[in-house]
């Protein structure tokens, strides 16, 4: 309730009412945005769900009008490295496209999915309330055009605005209260059928009403893929083709971030229990040239999934400190002037100064491994990523990794390799995979997580859940069967990463 006694009347904070008793689902909001905002092809930034509800003959199609929600607590503005998310003194979440980098971490944090990458400029957007409008006195355009006036928009400070009377006096309901982004989209009359992106039915074989949905690339099937988790009989009858955020090459950034990490800390572990010569090369140069690498391999592929790869500078020279992006991408540009300065120092024999240096070397390089598990953290929108045992898990697998590519190179270089390695690789295998089971055999805590966690090990990734836990098995072994075996782990660490990040992106959020 608002309590409009203590608000600021001075400053109007804009919100929306949309009452499911008057809408007919004509579609005429959707067309109207459009045009207004000259949304292309294949997104949009509102559209109009259906879904029938109960059986034949005593059944009805009920509807839930879909757009971005205005949280007081955005979790995008929170996400977006650069700002280009942000949240005006009016309390509209708006964008601006000049300066979004095409990260997608505010799509992956909405959890609303009402964010998009427009195909046309490669720039997130997603609906503002016509802001263009209200700064000049006119309603947003869905609000002019529906014919039934089930659109309202108004100032939750004028307690004699339309919607601030419905929304301190009447029963509106919010979509997703628990992730505690306080919308200010508050729906009158809708059913929870709408609402809940996991109460009603998929169709079979993803056959929707106008549309077929299965075949595009990267996508994220609409509607709950089992039995619905309301006892109503719903079906759902049309969505709008939804993508995950994240494809393949942030899977493949986690394995070579672990690389870079486990590089520097795998021979300072054995250096620090006495099992290897501070002065060996392993130390004063293999360490730093695997992480110089790898962590090269770690940029390349995070510029990669950029949608505006140019403007990867802004990370920098305009920084959203609340982002992890943004702290990764500093703690990342650390951690190379580290292995640069220790690999000159290596060369140069000053053994006692890399010693010196490990003291800062050390925490980058665990920083450089754990951070993705907060920037996951932000991802609001992905139950299964809401894990607390998230950074020792990524510890443990870069110390497998920087092990395994270490024994690899030296076996490739035909160096002798430390019998120190074979076992630390084996040893952090089964911590690995010891907290693998213990996520496995955890009830998750949510319905997300649940069928994020269904489709990682008994869905559409199974199978490269399945590859990662036999083939991380066969690394333990790596002590009796050599760098065979530490391929294999390898892979096997790849496999699981690649099940964990694109099954947790796998369940509907609208």
């Amino acid at each position: 309730m608002i309590d409009f006694a203590t608000a600021d009347a001075t400053a109007p904070r804009w919100a929306k009412v949309i009452d499911h008793t008057r809408c007919i689902g004509c579609h005429a909001c959707t067309t109207a945005c459009k045009s207004e905002n000259e949304v292309p092809l294949s997104v949009t930034r509102t559209y109009v769900k259906y879904v029938d509800v109960g059986r034949f003959p005593n059944a009805r199609r009920v509807y839930q009008v879909t757009r971005c929600n205005q949280c007081d607590d955005a979790p995008c503005t929170h996400a977006c490295p650069t700002g280009a998310m942000f949240t005006r003194p009016d309390g509209i979440v708006d964008f601006d496209k000049e300066i979004c980098i095409g990260c997608k971490a505010c799509i992956a944090a909405c959890p609303y999915d009402a964010i998009f990458i427009n195909p046309n400029d490669g720039s997130a957007e997603k609906c503002n309330f016509c802001a263009h409008r209200l700064d000049i006195g006119l309603e947003p355009a869905c609000v002019v055009v529906c014919p039934t006036q089930a659109i309202l928009v108004g100032d939750m400070n004028d307690p004699d605005s339309e919607v601030g009377r419905i929304v301190v006096r009447e029963p509106v309901t919010v979509r997703r209260p628990e992730k505690e982004t306080r919308p200010k989209l508050f729906y009158q009359g809708a059913h929870q059928a709408t609402l809940s992106p996991l109460a009603a039915r998929r169709p079979e074989g993803g056959i929707f009403m106008w549309s077929e949905q299965g075949n595009e690339p990267h996508q994220v099937p609409s509607g709950h893929p089992g039995a619905p988790n309301s006892s109503a009989a719903a079906l759902l009858s049309y969505d709008v083709v939804h993508r995950a955020p994240w494809d393949w090459r942030v899977s493949l950034y986690t394995w070579t971030k672990s690389v870079a990490a486990g590089a520097y800390l795998v021979p300072f572990i054995l250096g620090l229990l006495g099992l290897m010569g501070w002065a060996s090369p392993l130390w004063t140069t293999g360490a730093p040239l695997v992480g110089l690498v790898f962590l090269a391999l770690t940029g390349a592929l995070l510029l990669w999934d950029l949608e505006h790869p140019e403007r990867f500078y802004m990370i920098f020279t305009r920084p959203q400190w609340r982002s992890w992006l943004v702290r990764g991408g500093f703690v990342i540009g650390a951690y190379g002037a580290l292995l640069t300065a220790h690999f000159l120092l290596g060369r140069a024999e000053a053994g006692a100064a890399l010693r010196w240096l490990a003291l800062v070397g050390v925490p980058l390089a665990v920083m450089t491994s754990i951070y993705t598990a907060f920037l996951f953290g932000q991802a609001k929108a992905r139950d299964l990523w809401q894990n607390p045992l998230l950074p020792p898990h990524l510890l443990a697998q870069a110390l497998m990794a920087g092990s395994g590519v270490l024994i690899v190179v030296a076996a490739a270089m035909g160096v002798e390799v430390l019998p120190p390695l074979p076992w630390m690789f084996s040893a952090s295998a089964a911590a690995h995979l010891l907290m693998v089971a213990g996520e496995r055999f955890t009830a998750p805590t949510t319905a997300h997580a649940r069928l994020a966690h269904h489709e990682m090990t008994r869905g559409a990734f199974s199978g490269y859940y399945r590859a990662g836990i036999a083939l991380g098995t066969v690394g333990m072994l790596a002590p009796e069967v050599g760098w065979v075996a530490v391929i294999a782990g390898l892979v096997g660490l790849y496999c699981f990463e690649h099940a964990f990040v694109q099954g947790g992106q796998r369940v509907p959020l609208a």
